[in-house]
């Protein structure tokens, strides 16, 4: 199926955005850049936080597809995938377009827990979450939300130390920790 003029537009946005930031991305640098006029832009988004929750809710989709179907085409057990979300992720940070975390960053630049921006970027981390947590429990952890919350902090932190530069591989260093932490939790790997 053909992507629609407005699916383009946030497609473009998202890019933009990701690059750029928020605040920093005025409707005419998208207009700029999407090649859309303003009179289109504004009769599919009313406001420019509308296009900015329409580019999260794409960037959520593609990137929980993208890390969910990595991590199951590095390991094929639960432990496994768990352990991959690293490997992943390394591959992630090696790539020249990366800018960190789109949802760190929107929670950063709306920082009101009630924003709009700042709760679609919360429902993202809470989605991964949810998935981390449910393999967790497949593989048998006694505390599968603790050992979610744990790997998750490391892969955060690993995405904003890869963000900022001053680590020479802070994906390998997480897992490293996430090794440790599978471990405690699980026992060691038979």
């Amino acid at each position: 199926m053909r992507p629609t003029k407005r699916d383009e537009l946030v497609a473009k946005a998202l890019q933009v955005f990701y690059r750029n930031g928020f605040h920093a991305t005025g409707m005419d640098m998208l207009v700029a850049e999407s090649g859309i006029s303003k009179t289109s832009m504004y009769k599919h988004f009313r406001t420019k936080e509308d296009l900015i929750l329409a580019s999260l809710r794409l960037r959520d989709e593609n990137f929980r597809n993208w890390l969910f179907r990595r991590m199951e085409e590095l390991a094929d057990t639960p432990r496994g995938q768990l352990a991959a979300l690293f490997v992943a992720l390394s591959e992630w940070f090696r790539e020249d377009t990366y800018r960190g975390c789109m949802f760190i960053k929107a929670s950063a630049e709306f920082q009101e827990a009630d924003h709009p921006i700042h709760a679609q970027a919360a429902e993202h981390k809470r989605l991964l979450f949810s998935f981390v947590r449910d393999l967790a429990a497949k593989a048998g952890a006694k505390d599968p939300t603790g050992l979610a919350y744990s790997l998750l902090l490391l892969k955060d932190g690993a995405i904003v130390t890869a963000h900022m530069g001053y680590a020479d591989d802070p994906a390998a260093a997480a897992a490293h920790a996430a090794e440790i932490l599978l471990e405690a939790a699980l026992g060691p790997v038979n």
